[in-house]
């Protein structure tokens, strides 16, 4: 029996190829990979062959092939773009009659198509249209939507026409300085135009009113604006001391990274020609979407901050 598988394994070496003589050097089992190896190389073996290496080869696949598991996905940060006043709130009057409100939507919107490209983000505005939101529902639509960032966009007037430039807002029970203190003033009263009715809070508002900002919060909000007014540099023209802080009630979100942005003042001739301006809007948007890609790939607030 030994020198008849002898001389079998003679035969093979002199009617097949070398790669094959590798696999039957390899091989366990003397007799069983040798037809393997013929019926690969000889394709016009007897179906039976065949169907046992197909059958041979499918069960060695199974039993190596891994098992799949399933995966999560993976976080996408969510941003609450919020363009300010709307409706029969106009915002600031610019010299030849441009409203706020619509600079802030239009620049709004720019940004969030930039974003949405990236394919990193959900995105979405506290209003889609040129309507009145009061600011405790601009508050409550961001953290109903589990934001990780809330973007506040705005462009408002000075008695001094002078003063021009943009300026990035985030939250302190102090002001940064009496201009500071005086736009987060007519910011806040916004809701005048909402009735009497319409500043009744809800419990969550309350809440977030009555209390100090977290820590973490205060420190990614600072470092979302420092970000901005980076970008910002060389590119849009800035205000003197860019990085402010002040009492907005639209950055009072205890669990969420919030900024206000002023993209300039409508009260400067300068300002409101170039906020007019849809090249200088697409300029504004994509410094803020370099900052915020910026923001998140060093680690800023990819998790709902909870409170």
């Amino acid at each position: 029996m030994i020198d008849n598988l002898k001389n079998c394994n003679e035969i093979i070496k002199d009617s097949i190829p070398q790669i094959s003589r590798r696999i039957i050097l390899s091989a366990s089992v003397t007799l069983f990979v040798p037809s393997v190896a013929i019926a690969v190389d000889r394709v016009s073996q007897k179906s039976t062959i065949t169907k046992h290496v197909k059958t041979s080869t499918k069960q060695t696949v199974k039993s190596k092939a891994p098992a799949i598991v399933g995966r999560a996905r993976p976080h996408v940060p969510v941003i609450i773009l919020d363009p300010g006043h709307g409706g029969k709130d106009p915002g600031a009057v610019g010299y030849s009659g441009t409203y706020e409100k619509h600079v802030a939507y239009a620049t709004a919107v720019e940004l969030s198509k930039q974003l949405m490209r990236t394919g990193k983000y959900r995105v979405k505005l506290t209003r889609n249209s040129d309507k009145f939101v009061p600011l405790d529902g601009r508050v409550d639509f961001a953290q109903s939507n589990k934001a990780n960032l809330f973007v506040s966009m705005h462009a408002d007037a000075l008695n001094n026409h002078s003063i021009r430039g943009a300026s990035v807002y985030t939250l302190s029970n102090h002001a940064s300085d009496a201009q500071s203190a005086a736009l987060a003033s007519v910011e806040n009263n916004a809701d005048r135009y909402g009735g009497a009715n319409v500043h009744v809070a809800s419990p969550a508002v309350q809440k977030i009113l009555a209390s100090l900002v977290k820590l973490e919060t205060k420190k990614e909000s600072v470092a979302m604006a420092r970000n901005i007014v980076s970008s910002f540099h060389s590119r849009v023209s800035l205000l003197q001391n860019p990085k402010r802080y002040a009492a907005f009630v639209v950055l009072k979100s205890i669990n969420i990274p919030s900024i206000l942005v002023e993209m300039g003042f409508m009260s400067n001739r300068v300002d409101e020609e170039a906020l007019k301006r849809a090249a200088y809007r697409s300029l504004i948007a994509s410094s803020m979407c370099q900052a915020i890609d910026r923001y998140f790939a060093i680690g800023g607030s990819v998790t709902h901050l909870t409170g």
